[in-house]
């Protein structure tokens, strides 16, 4: 499968070019456009208890679509919802975590799940959580803003609403930023406290924070 991420970084969408009986699935949703001989396949993936969890905890769309060529040859093009950028992560073997709603399609053997570890897989006040992705193939992830890679060794903290992705060879825990009185009046709010090594992927912008300037302006008329 060759597949090429455009428009980068801020309105970024893949080109998929899929040869007979390749397949690609994505997000409900997320087909931009396509050549004639691609054929979709819609159904739960995993299940109904599997796509009932995911869909009711991980923010992800209930149904997913499979995208596949017929006679030849064809092109897909997938985008996600929000303004921002796609990332490919390569597994193999390997498992990794995703911020809910930022799965946006997958090639291969991948499994999607929904992690539940207690509270500190729960991103709190960001009301998200934790999707675990394994497998071996190519994972599509979205963000809105850019992504930056940080590789982490030793002890690390990211603002929760900016985590994408991580590794899950990284420890982790949520705690507040700062003291009680900072977490309230600072405007920074929950963070994640990484111990170990790996790789996070990190979005240049904090949606919560947009979506609180807009009621703002809504709420003062615009000015």
């Amino acid at each position: 499968m060759k597949y090429q991420i455009v428009g980068k970084p801020s309105y970024s969408m893949i080109k998929v070019t899929l040869e007979s009986d390749e397949r690609i699935t994505a997000e409900a949703g997320a087909m931009v456009s396509m050549s004639p001989n691609i054929s979709m396949e819609t159904k739960a993936r995993g299940g109904i208890f599997s796509s009932l969890k995911r869909s009711v905890l991980g923010g992800e769309s209930f149904f997913m679509n499979t995208f596949y060529a017929e006679n030849g040859e064809g092109e897909i093009f997938l985008a996600p919802t929000m303004v921002g950028d796609v990332h490919v992560m390569e597994l193999n073997g390997e498992t990794v975590f995703v911020r809910s709603g930022s799965y946006l399609a997958s090639v291969g053997e991948i499994e999607i799940d929904t992690k539940w570890g207690g509270a500190k897989t729960f991103f709190g006040g960001e009301g998200l959580f934790l999707l675990k992705i394994s497998g071996n193939g190519k994972l599509f992830v979205s963000s809105y803003g850019a992504i930056v890679e940080k590789f982490v060794e030793g002890e690390y903290i990211i603002d929760t609403s900016h985590i994408v992705a991580f590794d899950d060879s990284l420890n982790f825990n949520i705690k507040k930023a700062g003291n009680w009185k900072s977490f309230f009046f600072s405007g920074e709010g929950l963070v994640c406290n990484f111990n170990g090594s790996g790789k996070v992927l990190i979005q240049t912008r904090n949606l919560d924070a947009f979506v609180g300037w807009l009621k703002s302006k809504v709420k003062s008329g615009g000015n």
